[in-house]
């Protein structure tokens, strides 16, 4: 229970789903967490439940000027950070996302929340971190390794997110900073972007949601969907000292989905 003893994480887009649980996790683990989120209610909210262990900082990952405050905010508070969760991400901004229904409006929000904000958290954490080391870890999709035709520009932003953590991963080894940089894949996980992706996903049958899982559920080879705390697990893995040998990776957190 102590994989983080002492540690200070970052953690965005962690007011709920894969980043509330990561949060939940990485406090048992013995860690210091930042939470960011732009849902500030929910946000502080959480961050008072966690108790001392968590303090939650409102950020839009877009915003460069968000990033510079959450840099002084860890170096006035704790000197200096030893993990970076990029967590936060967004599905689409419409309810369609083909090649043909995709306008470049959304392509770019989607691009903007997904690949930027994420370029800039790998920024923040290498500028802080090459002095001391430290691990940062992207959250990705397995739709960043096969072609997700009804999630053109999601799946655009999180194939960025795949090659981006090699290069990060990559400069850190030759520059010799003992930063550490790897990606996580989920697949289908019942959470709120879950549930917006079987509602985008047409082809998925059932006239509610509780039958698009299920309908899901059967063509996953484990035969079940994934779950917040089985992501949250693999982030842990690649946060702490147990992953040390590892950079440029990704983990595929799917039910066997991508291997089938």
């Amino acid at each position: 229970m102590d994989r983080l003893r002492d540690k200070i994480a970052v953690i965005t887009g962690a007011a709920k789903g894969i980043g509330y649980e990561t949060v939940r996790t990485f406090i048992n683990e013995g860690a210091q967490v930042v939470m960011t989120d732009l849902d500030i209610e929910r946000g502080t909210a959480t961050s008072e439940n966690f108790g001392t262990s968590c303090n939650f900082i409102s950020q839009d990952v877009t915003d460069e000027s968000s990033w510079d405050k959450l840099a002084n905010h860890i170096e006035t508070n704790f000197g200096r950070l030893d993990i970076l969760v990029n967590n936060a991400g967004i599905l689409a901004t419409e309810t369609t996302q083909d090649i043909e229904t995709t306008t470049l409006s959304q392509w770019r929000a989607v691009q903007q929340v997904n690949v930027e904000g994420v370029f800039m958290g790998c920024r923040m954490a290498v500028r802080m971190m090459k002095g001391t080391g430290g691990s940062i870890v992207n959250i990705s999709s397995t739709a960043g390794i096969v072609g997700s035709p009804m999630l053109v520009a999601y799946g655009a932003s999180k194939g960025a997110v795949r090659l981006m953590t090699k290069g990060v991963a990559l400069h850190c080894a030759r520059n010799r900073y003992s930063i550490r940089c790897n990606s996580v894949h989920p697949g289908p996980i019942e959470t709120d972007m879950g549930d917006a992706l079987l509602g985008l996903q047409n082809y998925v049958d059932g006239p509610n949601l509780e039958s698009k899982w299920e309908t899901m559920r059967r063509r996953i080879p484990t035969g079940n969907s994934g779950e917040a705390s089985d992501v949250a697990a693999c982030i842990l893995f690649l946060a702490s000292d147990d992953s040390k040998h590892m950079t440029g990776s990704e983990l595929v957190v799917d039910g066997g989905m991508t291997a089938n």
